[in-house]
């Protein structure tokens, strides 16, 4: 397994549109999903263990950051014949386990990961409510362990402060985690 971090923040990128088919059965668009002070879309697959590791507390966070005007969506791009763990019907598995309140949506052709430039597992988008990228950074100093003693809340504060100001901080960790699966290319 390659640990990977994407770059961090280039504030002002403006988001990507998409229309994807949610684990709910909905088609789901950047506007459907934008919440009144943001949006977080965060790239995140069944399998990876950076995901497993902060998936708890993650969920928690989007509870939080919802009832401050954040919405979030989920969005797995991996390769699912290579890795069936991520599978769609194994994706509707783990969001009712987790009791997912946000949609997690497939992106089985890979265009919006590569749109984004979706580098890893998870990365993590924080927009305002314009669309421009106020947060590209880590969920927290967890990595694929337990929290450390003195662990931080860096995705929560940042969006936070997003819905708060709309402009994130200026000093961001990057994210670490497991490479996008990409498909393989097939030759013609």
């Amino acid at each position: 397994m390659v640990s990977l971090n994407p770059p961090v923040c280039e504030f002002g990128w403006k988001a990507k549109d998409f229309k994807l088919k949610g684990v709910d059965g909905k088609d789901w668009t950047l506007q459907a999903a934008s919440g009144e002070k943001g949006l977080l879309i965060m790239f995140i697959c069944n399998h990876c263990p950076y995901v497993k590791a902060i998936l708890p507390r993650l969920v928690e966070d989007i509870r939080q950051l919802k009832s401050l005007g954040i919405n979030t969506i989920a969005i797995s791009s991996n390769d699912v014949i290579n890795y069936p763990e991520d599978s769609f019907e194994n994706m509707q598995k783990v969001a009712r386990e987790h009791q997912f309140s946000f949609p997690y949506l497939f992106d089985e052709t890979q265009e919006v990961a590569r749109a984004y430039d979706a580098i890893c597992t998870p990365d993590f988008f924080g927009f305002n409510k314009d669309f421009e990228l106020q947060y590209r950074g880590r969920f927290d100093a967890t990595g694929r362990g337990e929290p450390p003693p003195d662990n931080t809340r860096d995705l929560f504060e940042a969006m936070k402060l997003i819905a708060e100001t709309q402009a994130g901080p200026q000093e961001q960790m990057a994210s670490i985690g497991c490479s996008i699966k990409w498909k393989e290319e097939v030759a013609n």
